[in-house]
């Protein structure tokens, strides 16, 4: 047996920074922090509309907080990126092919945002 120690790299806490695409990879997950706080908010919410009118009305001016409305906000746009990166990926984690041919990637990504789009403006109508 040799008593040398093996070469062990040097692994620094901002190591992610160095590299624009790690930059970016971290910056996407810290977009679960408003989510986060989103959700816990949204379950509060219902919470409180099962506890009757006044826990809702409380609730419902909680929300109208301008923090809270940043926070939610920035949720929304944390969610959005998430959506537009995932979008964006789909063509080439799962290419569609009809006939023998590949769908382009910008149809595939459109065909997403629309079914968003109507998923939307049939909950918006819905309530």
């Amino acid at each position: 047996m040799s008593n040398r120690k093996p070469y062990v790299r040097e692994m620094k806490r901002t190591w992610w920074k160095d590299h624009p695409f790690y930059r970016f990879y971290m910056v996407r997950e810290a977009t679960i922090l408003p989510l986060i706080f989103f959700t816990i908010c949204l379950t509060f919410g219902l919470g409180s509309l099962v506890k009757g009118p006044e826990a809702w009305a409380g609730w419902l001016e909680f929300m109208a907080n301008p923090v809270v409305v940043i926070l939610n906000v920035l949720a929304l746009a944390g969610s959005l990126f998430h959506a537009q990166t995932f979008f964006s990926m789909m063509p080439q984690v799962m290419p569609i092919k009809l006939k023998g041919k590949t769908l382009d990637k910008k149809v595939v990504v459109l065909a997403q945002w629309a079914a968003v789009a109507a998923i939307s403006l049939f909950v918006l109508v819905l309530v």
